[in-house]
């Protein structure tokens, strides 16, 4: 999808304290993978992108090389949409793995169209591997550490499928099994909070004025935040899984101890160096980067 410039989706570098947010699996290796990003999947003109493209045909700024020919300036020509996406790893295993490190642009077209159609499955189960392994790491979840644990490893058997066991898995009813997991872990983290619980599910909040709003411990699941004023907000213990952050001010804002946040959704908002951030994410250079 780009050239390799040191992003938040750069390989994990183990001695890096910030690097040791989340698995090294679990985290786009761009250098290992066949841009499946960026021929797979599709976009529309829009603030995101620049352009219309349809699922399983190569973006034009895509090289042979599966290198992006923009990257370096991929937000001033109208693909901000690119900087925010993760495939949490699903395309190097892809890519390596599931199709043995075969090239999607070599042999017959047929084997394009099946790593195409197996890329998004695997996307959708690396993400739930991210917030099942988040899960394991919050103490307060412990009641539900073994179902989590065994929600992982059967997660993780799904994903080193075969292609036709991936095209014929049936992803949304796994996802919902495993949410309802997540949904007592949020509510075990969450009861922990001192104060009336705030349960903002699924809100409409975008363009709303939370300047300062006490949020901690909040139910944020699927709300949308887009363009809300969150500055110096205290999101602190509040679930944000789902939450749609694009162009949200996170200015100032406390988000320490916020859960099942990931790193797409941090880079889709505003912040600033006094956002307080969990330590599963790290700070987007774009924020103090002025662009």
């Amino acid at each position: 999808m780009r050239e390799h410039t040191p992003t938040p989706a750069d390989p994990v570098n183990p001695a890096d304290p910030a690097d040791r947010a989340a698995p090294a699996e679990l985290r786009g290796d761009c250098e290992r993978c066949f841009g499946l990003c960026c021929a797979a999947l599709p976009f529309a003109r829009s603030a995101d992108f620049a352009i219309d493209k349809d699922a399983g045909t190569p973006c034009p700024n895509l090289r042979t090389d599966h290198r992006c020919g923009i990257h370096a300036r991929l937000r001033e020509s109208g693909f901000s949409g690119c900087t925010v996406y993760d495939c949490f790893g699903a395309g190097q295993r892809v890519s390596q793995v599931t199709f043995g490190g075969v090239d999607w642009r070599t042999g017959p077209p047929e084997r394009g169209r099946r790593m195409f159609d197996v890329f998004p499955v695997v996307r959708q189960l690396h993400e739930l591997l991210w917030y099942l392994t988040e899960a394991l790491t919050l103490p307060a979840a412990r009641p539900v550490h073994a179902d989590l644990r065994r929600a992982l490893a059967d997660t993780e058997r799904l994903a080193t499928g075969t292609p036709d066991e991936l095209s014929a898995l049936d992803v949304s009813g796994h996802r919902q099994g495993v949410n309802a997991l997540l949904l007592r872990t949020s509510e075990l983290v969450r009861s922990g909070t001192r104060g009336r619980k705030k349960h903002r599910r699924n809100a409409d909040l975008m363009g709303a004025r939370l300047k300062g709003a006490d949020l901690a411990g909040a139910d944020l699941r699927g709300a949308y935040l887009i363009a809300a004023d969150l500055t110096g907000a205290d999101l602190r213990g509040a679930d944000l899984i789902g939450a749609d952050l694009r162009d949200a001010d996170l200015t100032d804002a406390d988000l320490t101890g916020a859960f099942f946040l990931t790193q797409p959704q941090l880079t889709a908002a505003r912040g600033s160096a006094g956002t307080r951030l969990p330590e599963s994410v790290t700070r987007p250079v774009h924020w103090t980067a002025g662009s």
